[in-house]
């Protein structure tokens, strides 16, 4: 029995808003050790980004991330300071 090859993966642009909404995600796998958790923040950062999404907060409160090592107010902080700099340099 064979079984058939993987998908594809597309890989996204290095400016584009969804690898710098990962990215950010991705910076802050010292607070959110699951990588599930941290695709999740990735998508919702990217819908936030594009407008479509909840408030940093909210995204924060209502998954149920498992955070370590520091509150969930100061990773909301954290969150909004490294969009801030994203939205300053994004191309739309």
């Amino acid at each position: 029995m064979t079984s058939l090859p993987p998908a594809a993966v597309k890989r996204y642009f290095t400016d584009s808003i969804e690898k710098k909404a990962y990215q950010i995600a991705e910076s802050l796998n010292e607070f959110l050790p699951i990588m599930n958790d941290r695709n999740r923040l990735g998508f919702n950062l990217y819908r936030y980004l594009k407008g479509e999404g909840d408030t940093i907060e909210t995204i924060v409160a209502t998954n149920k991330f498992t955070i370590e090592k520091i509150s969930k107010e100061k990773l909301v902080e954290i969150i909004k300071e490294k969009v801030k700099e994203v939205k300053l340099n994004l191309k739309y």
